[in-house]
């Protein structure tokens, strides 16, 4: 069997909730709210839904801040949500005494809930390197970068 090996992201954190007691259908409806937004804005839409599964929902992606702010340095201003995801955990099965000596199942389904933040500092970067190389001559003055022209350089698309 071989083994894929995980390429270390340097700008990903995460914060895992296990054996949360919610069911997973009704964490989902939450999760897929939040998905791809800011960190800000997550907060505030969390806090505003009427939903019981927001406020598990709502100590993770903190906490998940918390960790990316304090063991990779990030600014919880550049962060999004890149990754929520929502798996069944087990089910707590209990016996509940009813009438004539009789008993019923009662099973509280459990979830474990994953939360992915990105810093897109990063990519904020990369992005304004691309603009350079598609606009000929334009300087960033935050960067101290000028692009060539690369019509006029000699190569393949010199042909105009």
């Amino acid at each position: 069997m071989i083994k894929k090996r995980k390429k270390k992201s340097y700008t990903k954190v995460y914060a895992l909730g296990q054996h949360i007691c919610m069911s997973a259908h009704k964490a989902r409806r939450v999760i897929d709210q939040i998905r791809g937004r800011s960190y800000e804005e997550t907060l505030m839409i969390l806090e505003l839904m009427p939903y019981r599964a927001c406020y598990p929902i709502f100590k993770l992606v903190y906490s998940a801040a918390a960790n990316a702010s304090h063991n990779k340095g990030f600014s919880e201003t550049s962060l999004v949500i890149s990754k929520a995801e929502v798996n069944e955990g087990t089910t707590v099965k209990k016996f509940k005494p009813r009438a004539r000596g009789r008993s019923s199942p009662i099973k509280r389904p459990t979830c474990h809930i994953t939360i992915v933040l990105e810093d897109i500092s990063f990519y904020e970067e990369y992005k304004e390197y691309l603009m350079c190389l598609k606009k000929p001559g334009w300087i960033n003055k935050n960067i101290n970068m000028t692009c060539p022209n690369t019509y006029n350089s000699g190569g393949l698309w010199d042909k105009k």
